[in-house]
């Protein structure tokens, strides 16, 4: 199952996010991931692990398990190299051992001191607080994203974390639309202007954190997540699934592509089992009552600076 972006390449509607995967657990995960059904993975330059992740695609490929043109694959501009695109993105293609990507995504909104290329640093200054470039607008990074197309480097760009102004700013002053907006979405986080504007302008909604963060972002931000949520538990009995299967179908049934992260291979299949049922209307306007607006990705914690505030 997929959508169809704007430029009119086909995006597999579940992936699977590789954040905090380390680099000895990638292998066997993306090669089993790829045997369970999975076409499409997503990488960031800032997740350090590209190097990994490609090693395992070129295995896949050179056994005969999947082609390249099967595949879909994102990675992300960090931060620091909002000045370097071209050379950043170079970086990131050399790692992954690919010759395009699917789809390349300024993975937030900032620009920050650059460090060297693909080193994904977040210097902070002395006051330990996130060192934010002022010279580099986003329109400056976008026109240089979109030099990565007319260059065949990549085949749609994105954003990532844009809230509606600035993704409405992107649409202006763009040539190539964004084709995606990755952005933190679950039954907690709803944010249905955003996900509507976006949709309502052509530009696909990916969900990272689909899931709410479950145990890694409890673990590294001390969130709550909406899996332990009553409601939802109750659904996911009646449909005879999981809770987590639950919120991934719900995230489907938005129009959202939906990129859960596992190191579990019972968790990747059960996770990937989500197109076996449906939601009735009801089940899914129940499931908008349990909003709260509650971000569980907070990198406020690691730069010293709220930029959501």
């Amino acid at each position: 199952m997929a959508i169809t972006l704007n430029g009119g390449f086909k995006m597999p509607i579940i992936g699977l996010g590789v954040w905090r995967m380390e680099g000895k657990e990638i292998r066997n995960l993306i090669i089993n991931a790829i045997k369970i059904g999975y076409r499409h993975f997503d990488c960031a330059a800032d997740y350090k692990n590209e190097a990994e992740v490609g090693e395992a695609l070129a295995e896949a490929f050179q056994s005969g398990l999947v082609k390249r043109e099967d595949l879909f694959i994102t990675t992300k501009l960090w931060n620091s190299d909002h000045g370097h695109v071209v050379e950043a993105c170079k970086d990131s293609l050399k790692k992954l051992q690919l010759d395009y990507l699917d789809l390349y995504l300024v993975h937030f909104p900032v620009a920050i001191k650059h460090t060297g290329v693909g080193t994904t640093s977040s210097a902070l200054d002395e006051d330990g607080v996130l060192d934010i470039d002022t010279t580099i607008s986003l329109e400056t990074t976008w026109h240089a994203m979109e030099d990565l197309v007319s260059m065949g480097l990549v085949r749609s760009i994105g954003i990532s974390n844009y809230d509606i102004f600035l993704t409405r700013d992107c649409l202006a002053y763009s040539k190539v639309k964004p084709a995606v907006n990755q952005i933190e979405t679950h039954p907690y986080f709803q944010r249905e202007s955003l996900v509507k504007f976006c949709q309502k302008h052509g530009i696909s909604v990916t969900a990272h954190t689909p899931l709410g963060g479950a145990a890694g972002n409890t673990e590294w931000f001390g969130s709550q997540s909406c899996l332990d949520d009553p409601v939802l538990k109750g659904l996911a009995e009646k449909y005879k699934k999981t809770v987590a299967q639950l919120v991934l179908r719900w995230g489907i049934q938005r129009n959202t592509v939906v990129i859960p992260k596992s190191s579990k291979i019972e968790r990747l299949k059960e996770n990937f089992e989500v197109f076996d049922f449906e939601l009735t209307k009801e089940d899914m306007d129940l499931i908008k009552k349990v909003d709260r607006s509650y971000r569980t990705n907070q990198p406020a914690k690691f730069w010293g600076i709220d930029l959501y505030a």
